[in-house]
């Protein structure tokens, strides 16, 4: 018997220790930020873009890439995943941007030159700058709020409480909470989590047309995720399912070319 409560005592200080490292290094986790120093868009191939630097309501100067639209055209206002880099993203801001379509891109802050760190009152502080900023040059009913991954709890919440004239979610869920509860089942994730990215609280106030985006196949946001979304939202809406698409593969299975006839439609 004593062997057996010393093992179960070992065992539960084990798994103590663990919930506290969890919660530590939560953030770090959510928000694997790329060993990668500020890039200019004409150093990372985008010489059309030009790059903005903007303070946020708390202080912290964040970047954003900016190619104007051309006239009639539409501007992506576009929220990146939560290991996303700009200057990665290059061939998809060209291929987004090749038929005359405007891109406002945010580099997070704590992300390729913007300061501060991560957080999730944080990263919608800075997509409320990087709003205001596309709304300075542009009418509310040309802003197409793109988000993609962790991004889509940014724009969901940009258009739940600002004027834009669609939305379009790719590999979206209803909570990251929801998402990290299903990897980590044996962990009380929800009372441990600090920045849950409530879209599906959201979604009833996002009235503008719908366009979700997921990969059947996509590991690291189930598509039950964002077809719990999806349900939850209003019309108009489409929900187009990509057959053997990961999770940030889908410009291969055409993402770039369904948005372009959302956004034209």
């Amino acid at each position: 018997m004593t062997i057996v409560k010393w093992t179960a005592i070992l065992l539960v200080t084990v798994y103590c220790a663990g919930l506290v490292v969890l919660y530590v290094h939560q953030r770090e986790m959510l928000f694997p930020i790329p060993p990668i120093g500020r890039t200019a868009p004409d150093a990372a191939g985008l010489p059309e873009a030009e790059e903005h630097v903007l303070t946020t309501s708390d202080g912290e100067k964040v970047i954003v890439w900016h190619v104007p639209a051309k006239p009639g055209h539409s501007v992506i206002l576009y929220f990146p995943g939560n290991g996303d880099f700009l200057a990665g993203r290059v061939s998809r801001f060209k291929a987004m941007t090749a038929d005359g379509t405007g891109l406002v891109a945010l580099s997070y802050r704590g992300y390729a030159g913007s300061s501060g760190m991560p957080s999730e009152r944080g990263l919608l502080y800075d997509a409320a700058t990087a709003y205001a900023f596309t709304t300075a040059r542009y009418g509310a009913e040309r802003i197409v709020t793109w988000g993609f991954s962790l991004g889509t709890g940014v724009a969901v919440a940009i258009a739940s409480e600002h004027r834009v004239g669609k939305l379009i979610l790719e590999a979206p869920y209803t909570s990251t909470v929801d998402v990290a509860a299903s990897s980590f089942w044996f962990v009380p994730v929800r009372l441990l989590m600090r920045d849950p990215f409530h879209s599906d609280q959201r979604m009833a106030r996002v009235t503008v047309p719908l366009l979700v985006m997921h990969g059947t196949n996509d590991l690291a946001i189930s598509i039950i995720f964002g077809e719990r979304l999806f349900a939850l939202a209003h019309e108009p809406k489409r929900f187009v399912r990509m057959v053997g698409g990961g999770h940030d593969n889908l410009d291969q299975y055409g993402a770039i070319e369904t948005a372009r006839g959302f956004i034209g439609g």
